[in-house]
């Protein structure tokens, strides 16, 4: 789940952060164990300005050894819920079927816990954003079609740390410009991952993915944005999909973040839906979203969230 950058959203709309474990109460349902809900709010709009300046404002935390190897650990999990549920997206398949299957084998399997259930009050495990959501779309009954595209977000917590991570999936064969929004938006993503490492700014992944978005002819949403997590889901930095080479905030070794572009076929403009979490293209064209979380090493960057498929 992706955070929202420089805007004035209503409240529903992740522009808050996560409370610690220390400070989140967890309640068990019929349905397993989920955070409680808290009402207020922990966070405000992004002041842009400041951002691009790599504000000394911003609280970057910098994780242990030990604390990297539990982000490892929720970042491979995460990663695991994805590889599996990718053969149950099928025409005919309800993305609220797709949320249970996740549910159950995070807390059934994992015996772990699902970051998004009840965040802030959104209702389900996982995000599913088909066509022209372009984040944060709630499950339903509604039954998956041939052609459709869409995106899976979810976030695992184990031992107090959070994994996050996205991928796209066709419904059966998808349109060829589908494929090409999707494969774009993937690439673009990896076009900023490689940019990390030490001493990287975070113009510099910004920019990364930005021109080769546009390169190709689609836009980079601005409005959402990746963000810093650890024992905490949304925290500093916020990791902006476009920018300037050069500025902004500079990496350190030991910082986890993540990167996830939402690219769009068309224009770049969204509108948040009456329902206070889903998020659509302006002009209904088809958008796109995959997401890692990445740990600045020594001398470069390591992934958490991949699967078994890797870089491919």
């Amino acid at each position: 789940m992706r955070y929202a950058c420089g805007v004035a959203l209503r409240k529903k709309a992740a522009l808050y952060t996560m409370k610690t474990p220390s400070e989140q109460c967890l309640t068990r349902t019929s349905h397993g164990l989920r955070p409680t809900s808290h009402g207020a709010a922990c966070g405000d709009p992004v002041n842009l300005a400041a951002l691009r300046a790599g504000s000394s404002s911003m609280h970057v935390t910098i994780k242990t050894s030990e604390e990297q190897d539990k982000m490892r650990t929720a970042g491979r999990l995460a990663a695991e819920v994805l590889d599996m549920i990718g053969e149950h997206v099928v025409p005919g398949v309800t993305t609220d079927e797709l949320d249970r299957i996740c549910h159950d084998y995070i807390v059934d399997v994992q015996r772990s816990i699902p970051a998004n259930l009840n965040y802030r009050g959104f209702p389900k495990t996982i995000c599913t954003s088909v066509n022209h959501v372009v984040c944060h779309g709630i499950p339903n009954d509604k039954r998956l079609k041939a052609g459709d595209i869409v995106n899976i977000d979810v976030t695992v917590i184990r031992d107090g740390f959070h994994g996050d991570t996205s991928r796209m999936y066709f419904v059966g064969k998808p349109p060829t410009h589908a494929q090409r929004l999707a494969e774009t938006c993937f690439e673009a993503m990896w076009r900023g991952i490689e940019t990390v490492r030490p001493g990287t700014r975070l113009g510099d992944i910004g920019h990364a993915i930005q021109s080769f978005v546009e390169e190709r002819n689609y836009s980079v949403v601005r409005e959402y944005c990746g963000h810093g997590i650890g024992r905490v889901y949304h925290e500093d930095p916020q990791v902006l999909h476009y920018g300037e080479p050069g500025t902004g905030f500079e990496l350190k070794r030991g910082m986890t973040f993540t990167v996830e572009p939402m690219v769009n076929a068309g224009k770049r403009h969204v509108r948040l839906l009456p329902d206070g979490w889903t998020v659509i293209t302006k002009d209904h064209s088809l958008s796109a979203q995959w997401e890692h979380t990445v740990l600045v090493t020594d001398t470069g960057v390591e992934v958490l969230t991949l699967g078994a498929a890797g870089r491919h």
